[in-house]
């Protein structure tokens, strides 16, 4: 069954790794910037529409990338599991469970969450994708991915950092950093790589879709301003 849903996959998200737009993008592109690279000037609303595109490219390739793996380890006769409530995402940023919950958070509490998120995947993410080379007979199409999801996760950090700006009004932001670290996930040998490696793709594919929610529900609140929910 994985193997049938990894080949629709790579189908789906084929055309996402080949489009020189989904490659090269960014949330903050300025296609009609000058040659003296001064910044130009994009809407609150078209960051959001570039923000929620690239969270959803994020999730959907990190899905992808979770499933290859795994047929990754079948064919090396591997088999890890994940406990049930393993702790993904920093402590600090929890998940609202009901409505009224969700009409008590702030645009600031998701924008700064949103970072927190970013900027905790970033190194470990970095370093998956690097220790996936030293694989033997790794997929290329897992290490494109990996490759892939680094960059594309930069570029959303820096559009969220846009939006911090131009919705909070905030020069610059310093965030204490979250509790567990890239540190945690370190190992000596290669069964502990191999599993601190699945454990960030597993992890992250769930915190992306944290992130791609988190930003549906601020552009609904930035734009729509009607029944705006994560259910």
């Amino acid at each position: 069954m994985a193997c049938h849903i990894a080949r629709f996959l790579q189908v789906c998200v084929a055309f996402v790794l080949c489009s020189p737009q989904a490659v090269t993008g960014s949330p903050v592109d300025c296609p009609n910037q000058d040659t003296a690279g001064t910044s130009c000037a994009i809407s609150v609303e078209k960051l959001l529409e570039r923000a929620v595109q690239h969270a959803e490219l994020i999730y959907r390739v990190s899905e992808e990338s979770k499933l290859l793996f795994d047929e990754m380890l079948i064919s090396y006769g591997m088999n890890l599991h994940i406990p049930k409530g393993t702790m993904c995402a920093p402590k600090m940023v929890p998940v609202p469970m009901s409505k009224s919950e969700i009409q008590q958070i702030s645009d600031k509490w998701i924008l700064h969450s949103l970072l927190i998120l970013a900027q905790f995947w970033i190194d470990p993410l970095v370093e998956v994708q690097a220790s996936l080379e030293n694989y033997e007979n790794a997929p290329s199409a897992l290490l494109t991915r990996s490759k892939w999801i680094s960059t594309k996760l930069m570029s959303l950090e820096q559009g969220i950092m846009v939006l911090i700006r131009q919705i909070l009004g905030e020069g610059s932001l310093t965030l204490e950093g979250p509790e567990e670290t890239s540190d945690r996930f370190v190992s000596s040998n290669i069964l502990q790589t191999v599993r601190r490696d699945y454990s960030v793709i597993y992890c992250f594919r769930k915190d992306a879709h944290k992130m791609q929610t988190f930003l549906k529900l601020l552009k609904c609140r930035q734009i729509d301003k009607e029944n705006c929910s994560l259910f």
